[in-house]
């Protein structure tokens, strides 16, 4: 009898052992997540490279 509860007691030990380690394989480690990269449009605007231009010429007009 005691034979016979030793090895269901092996039996049932073995199987919990089966089945609890994969629980642990992934860890408490965070997920790693891949960054999203947004890419921003800087383009400016053409009228902002003949405003000093224009600016310069009115002060010179002014000044005279």
């Amino acid at each position: 009898m005691k034979a016979y509860k030793m090895k269901k007691t092996l039996i049932t030990t073995c199987a919990v052992l089966a089945f609890a380690t994969p629980t642990f394989a992934g860890g408490l480690s965070d997920a790693m997540v891949a960054p999203e990269v947004i890419a921003a449009d800087t383009t400016s605007s053409s009228s902002q490279g003949i405003l000093v231009p224009i600016m310069a010429l009115l002060l010179l007009a002014a000044a005279n």
